[in-house]
């Protein structure tokens, strides 16, 4: 679990990076430019970033599959060669992803201007500039890349079945509650990135607006990684003594 956990904060560390610092710069110099490469690479590195992010997450929900429902073959199942292969084709897989999505959307030609409206290079304001008949080449690999998040994400829903199931069979309270605590705070994570993904992406352009739009957009593409370290941190047993230890010093 925390071997995948640095590979989850690894690649926050690298989503965070790929977007904020420019954004900041822009800020502070009051300037909105970025320059074509600059643009394409931004586009991969945060595609490629969330992809492999969402990738590793899946792995972790097979892990806690593996960890509750077959404790007995989670060495041999889960050894750390095993784990190794699935996090390297995790990242792998977020990097074909990104690549194609990068050379896909910066081979159709742009002709409503080069005036992305949102504080990054990102795909669907990039594809509004594209020439409309070019678009949909775009919009077909987007529903790919839709079908394919989709299967994940119907591998994470069977996972959390089977492994619910295993934990109302487990006679004891307090096997319970271990079992729960080890699974709520990956399902937070995902529940949190999901959810603010499939707004930003499927919401009816009736209610799109530049605001709302940018606003989706920091929500998922800034907000999980810095919420992800902080749930998976609540497990540890020195930081909640140290929450409450500030808790107590404020009241009095």
């Amino acid at each position: 679990m925390y071997f995948f956990l640095l590979n989850l904060s690894l690649l926050d560390l690298g989503s965070i990076s790929s977007i904020v610092p420019k954004s900041m710069a822009n800020s502070l110099w009051d300037t909105r430019a970025i320059s074509y490469p600059g643009c394409a690479a931004q586009l991969f590195l945060s595609v490629f970033f969330i992809s492999a992010e969402y990738f590793i997450l899946i792995v972790m929900a097979y892990d806690r599959y593996v960890a509750i429902c077959k404790p007995l073959h989670y060495r041999t199942l889960l050894g750390s060669r095993a784990c190794v292969h699935m996090a390297a084709a995790a990242w792998g897989s977020g990097f074909l992803h990104a690549l194609l999505h990068m050379v896909n959307t910066f081979s159709i030609p742009l002709c409503q201007g080069n005036v992305v409206d949102q504080f990054f290079c990102e795909i669907p304001q990039i594809l509004k500039l594209s020439c409309s008949h070019f678009y949909l080449r775009a919009v077909g690999l987007i529903i790919v890349s839709a079908c394919l998040f989709s299967a994940g994400f119907v591998f994470i829903v069977v996972s959390y079945v089977q492994i619910f199931r295993a934990v109302l069979r487990i006679p004891s309270e307090q096997g319970r509650h271990k079992a729960f605590s080890m699974c709520l705070p990956h399902l937070a994570v995902v529940s949190l990135y999901l959810s603010t993904g499939m707004f930003t992406y499927l919401k009816p352009p009736s209610i799109s607006s530049p605001y709302l739009d940018m606003a989706m957009t920091v929500l998922y593409s800034v907000v999980p990684p810095v919420v992800n370290p902080l749930i998976y941190s609540l497990k540890n047993k020195e930081i909640k003594d140290a929450l409450r230890r500030m808790d107590i010093f404020q009241k009095q």
